[in-house]
């Protein structure tokens, strides 16, 4: 198939592309930017676009069969700088954007797309009216999902946390916890309470893979591993270093953790089990996560 991987330049899009790639598809990424040499991402097809102010109209978006979409933007994108309100610029960039980029890739003629979801609307349906970011995942969601049709079978996969590592590629976060793990560099000496669910990047892949072949047109999947605290989930990395430890848990302002990120499912601890018929039916691994863990940790406390 001729797939087309929105945001497959990213740190799951990345992972998604040399999967469908590795199994024989012809993948072209589109994202802002081409990746660097240092990954096999460099040999795939790329489109440059930034799909929030593009107009992907133009054609770009024919000639492929199947779509899978995994840019978004969330706070790590969200200018601080005060010119705009949180509210106004997930409203452009997801709740206007999104679905225009949907409805253009259907006038283009692609018959299957999935779309990379959040979990936080069934695990803090709460959260959907208070928070801005919640509200723009949970409204462009549902607005993608909506343009199904005979022709347009699309359903998204509303993911958790997610772990794991692209070749040649690095994810900040992950990279100072292995190497904090590690002892190389500091990190906070305590964790805030709640935790969230964790999944691998594979998994992933596996899920999206399984939206396309069988998902149905329409649906929203709720997918996911294992649901820890940040008390445990941190504690793996220690683990993994060889260096086992404990972090207190304070309910403070966390310099990593922030409570604006923590705020979203309320500062609890998801504890949910995906439907194991939809599991079953997107095809992707559970039970995997503790050794991606310890991959990810050798892989970034190398680089």
């Amino acid at each position: 198939m001729k797939v087309l991987i929105v945001g497959g330049a990213g740190f799951i899009g990345s992972h998604v592309s040399l999967f469908f790639h590795d199994l024989g598809h012809d993948v072209t990424i589109m994202s802002r930017s081409r990746p660097g040499n240092s990954s096999r991402l460099r040999e795939l097809s790329f489109i440059a676009t930034d799909y929030v102010n593009d107009d992907c109209g133009d054609g770009r978006l024919e000639g492929f069969d199947w779509l899978v979409f995994c840019a978004g933007n969330d706070l790590g994108n969200f200018p601080r700088d005060g010119s705009i309100s949180q509210a106004d610029y997930f409203a452009k960039a997801n709740i206007e954007a999104l679905p225009r980029f949907f409805e253009h890739a259907q006038r283009a003629g692609i018959g299957r797309s999935v779309y990379m979801g959040s979990f936080y609307s069934f695990v803090a349906p709460e959260s959907i009216e208070t928070i801005p970011y919640v509200r723009s995942r949970h409204l462009s969601d549902a607005a993608v999902r909506a343009l199904s049709s005979p022709d347009f079978n699309v359903c998204s996969c509303a993911l958790p946390w997610i772990v794991g590592y692209t070749p040649g590629l690095t994810n900040p976060h992950w990279e100072a916890l292995a190497k904090a793990a590690a002892g190389m560099i500091e990190w906070p000496d305590f964790v805030p309470p709640g935790g969230g669910n964790f999944m691998t990047c594979r998994s992933v892949a596996q899920a999206m893979l399984g939206g396309l072949e069988r998902g149905e047109s329409g649906k929203s999947y709720l997918i996911g591993d294992v649901n820890l605290t940040w008390q445990d989930f941190y504690g793996l990395w220690y683990e993994a270093a060889g260096n086992p430890r404990k972090l207190e848990v304070r309910d403070e302002d966390h310099p990593i953790l922030s409570r604006e990120i923590i705020a979203y499912i309320g500062g609890r601890t998801p504890d949910y089990e995906p439907p194991a018929e939809e599991t079953a039916l997107l095809g992707y691994e559970r039970g995997v996560l503790f050794d991606e863990v310890r991959a990810s940790y050798t892989y970034y406390s190398q680089l």
